[in-house]
């Protein structure tokens, strides 16, 4: 039986809730900022999937840091929507930061292991 990789689960969890979240915001008419979150959110996931399969060990670092700074975006996005009083789902602001742990530890793990 394979284990599961709760990186790779989460980001995809993480990447519905984005998903869910920028149709209510394009519902509401906030359509520039449903666009950049979506991309952020999503590319998490993409990310973090392209680096299962990375060609080395260097690839696959590259490919997590690539995430760690969508990780970032999405927070800043997740900030504005939040302090402009757009209707907010608080759950992704622990999923993020959730997450974001997740990675960095991966980051330091593999840099260490180098």
């Amino acid at each position: 039986m394979e284990r599961e990789n709760i990186v790779v689960s989460k980001s995809v969890e993480f990447a519905l809730g984005v998903i869910a979240y920028c149709e209510i915001l394009e519902n509401n008419r906030k359509y520039v900022i449903a666009n950049q979150l979506l991309k952020s959110g999503t590319s998490i996931g993409a990310n973090i999937h392209e680096a299962q399969n990375a060609e080395s060990r260097a690839d696959f670092i590259h490919k997590v840091k690539i995430a760690a700074k969508e990780v970032e975006e999405t927070k800043y996005w997740l900030i504005l929507c939040e302090r402009a009083g757009y209707p907010f789902d608080e759950s992704l602001k622990s999923k993020i930061n959730e997450l974001g742990l997740i990675i960095y530890k991966i980051l330091s793990s593999s840099k260490a292991n180098r």
